[in-house]
């Protein structure tokens, strides 16, 4: 009798570098096909290729098939600005419609600074919302107006609470930003998750295994498989205490808008008809409503260089402040992003799909000396 053979695994497509303009364009194309205003689909675009920029991969422009998926399906709106349910001075409930995130996103929290500018703090909660790519960039919108910024969102049930076996919380993101005299931004943008389900599907399309520290199975029992993975649990960042403050997140985001909450908010890789549906919360908090502003970014920026000064443990070279890396993977980027060769073929066939040309970025990944250089590095 014949032993049983494993079968091999697929190799990883290796990664092509692209020009984040030429991504820009494409990417602002497709979206205009898929039915979105000029200037709305090159919005979107930006939003998600700043995320490649800045080292955040599961917020780029792995998205764009799912995206365009759901536009076709229709349950992701065309529309560019999201409607007002209600206005009480500082706070303010906005219905997204199931509009793009990436739109609604900057109207909220300009409506949020506009109000802490004349009252101290604006809060903007939004219902029927859909995915917004990071939550930082709509934080230090705030901060490039003198404020603090703080976003936060929930999503579908993807975490067990501590010892459980069902998904309960989601794996709800948040991010503060506060000016300061730094060059490098001074944000914290994490999810509540040990990792975000973006990295896993992206692990998942690489056909590449993830640590053991990110989810469970669907029984509860650990697993370095993403398949297994999407089909079961993440786990969440520091277990009870990040579980606590996705479940805080999610009341916040969901019932202060009067809007999903809990399992009513979908699966964003769900059926692409039914809306994704999620909650979201944006804060400004005018500084100068509290002390001088310059003051402020200066005392921020001196906690910035005290944690960089700070004493090191052996063999670390480098400390780094909330939100720097990202920012140094930013400047390192050169315009240029390093693309999943998976990735690049989705967009390759989305565009197409579109009867959209996708000429520059199908030269390079149909370029063999291209991908065996950097499947090298």
């Amino acid at each position: 009798m014949t032993a049983p053979t494993t079968p091999p695994k697929t190799a990883p497509a290796a990664p092509l570098v692209v020009s984040a303009d030429d991504l820009v364009a494409l990417v602002s194309r497709i979206f205009a096909a898929a039915g979105l205003a000029e200037e709305a689909a090159t919005t979107v675009a930006d939003g998600l290729v700043e995320a490649d920029l800045e080292g955040q991969p599961s917020h780029g422009v792995m998205l764009v098939d799912m995206y365009v998926d759901r536009l076709r399906a229709g349950s992701l709106s065309t529309a560019a600005t999201a409607t007002v349910v209600s206005d009480r001075g500082p706070c303010v409930v906005l219905d997204a419609g199931n509009a793009f995130g990436h739109l609604t996103g900057p109207q909220s929290i300009d409506i949020a600074v506009a109000r802490a500018r004349k009252q101290g703090v604006g809060i903007v909660a939004v219902r029927h919302g859909f995915h917004f790519g990071t939550a930082r960039r709509y934080a230090l919108r705030a901060v490039d107006q003198g404020c603090i910024g703080i976003t936060m969102c929930n999503t579908r049930p993807l975490m067990p609470a501590p010892g459980g076996a069902e998904r309960l919380v989601g794996n709800n993101p948040v991010a503060i930003a506060v000016p300061t005299d730094d060059a490098v931004p001074l944000v914290l943008d994490m999810a509540t998750s040990e990792a975000a389900m973006g990295k896993i599907r992206l692990a998942e399309k690489a056909s590449q295994p993830i640590p053991a520290t990110w989810a469970v199975q669907a029984d509860g029992s650990p697993t370095t498989d993403a398949r297994q993975a999407i089909a079961g649990m993440l786990l969440p960042a520091a277990g009870p205490k990040g579980f606590g403050l996705a479940l805080m997140i999610d009341l916040f985001c969901g019932l202060l808008s009067g809007g999903a909450s809990g399992d009513r908010v979908r699966p964003l890789y769900g059926d692409p008809g039914i809306p994704y549906d999620c909650s979201h919360l944006f804060m400004a908090i005018d500084v100068g409503h509290f002390c001088e502003l310059s003051w402020f970014r200066a005392q921020a920026a001196a906690a910035a260089n005290r944690i960089r000064d700070g004493k090191r443990a052996p063999g670390v070279a480098e400390l780094f402040t909330p939100g720097e890396p990202e920012w140094r993977a930013r400047q390192n980027a050169n315009r240029t992003i390093r693309l999943d060769g998976a990735v690049a073929r989705s967009l390759i066939k989305v565009a197409e799909d579109l009867h959209i040309s996708a000429a520059p970025l199908r030269a390079i990944a149909d370029d063999p000396s291209t991908e065996k250089h950097y499947a090298k590095t």
